[in-house]
C-alpha cells in the first residue's frame, strides 16, 4: 500500500490549469515541518488535485491555508530540453482536509465589524 499523510500549509495560492484532454489539474506546495528547536526542517511537499475536485477545492486552496493531505506518492520521470533525465516527487491527492478556518484574506472581507453597545456612552457621564 503506498499512501502518504501529512499535515501543513501552503507555500501560496494553488495553479489550476487543464490538461490538453480537457481534465482540471490544481496543483499547490505544502510545507511540512519537523524537529524540534535548532534542528526544526521544512520539507516542502508537491501536490496535485484531478478533475473536478481540483476545480472545486482550487479557491480554498490559497496561501498559508492549514490543510491535511493524503495520497499516493509518485516519481515522475521525464526528459529536459537538454536531454537529461529529471525525476520529480509528486502526491497524487486522494483525501484534502481544509483545517483551521477561512484563509485570512476571506475572513477580512467576511467578518462583521464589531457593534457599539450602549454602554460605551455611559463612561463620559462618570463625574470621576
Amino acid at each position: 500500500m503506498n499512501v502518504f499523510t501529512f499535515t501543513g500549509r501552503l507555500g501560496k495560492d494553488a495553479d489550476l490549469r487543464y490538461m490538453q484532454n480537457g481534465k482540471a489539474v490544481c496543483s499547490f506546495s505544502v510545507a511540512v515541518e519537523s524537529g524540534y528547536g535548532d534542528k526544526k526542517t521544512t520539507s516542502w511537499i508537491d501536490c496535485a488535485l484531478f478533475d473536478k475536485r481540483a476545480e472545486a477545492l482550487h479557491p480554498y486552496l490559497q496561501k498559508s491555508a492549514l490543510v491535511a493531505v493524503s495520497g499516493e506518492l509518485t516519481i515522475e520521470q521525464w526528459m529536459d530540453k537538454d536531454g537529461n533525465k529529471q525525476r520529480a516527487v509528486r502526491v497524487r491527492v486522494a483525501d484534502l482536509t481544509l483545517l483551521g478556518g477561512k484563509p485570512k484574506s476571506q475572513q477580512a472581507e467576511t467578518e462583521p465589524t464589531p457593534k457599539q453597545t450602549a454602554h460605551d456612552d455611559l463612561a463620559d457621564d462618570i463625574p470621576f
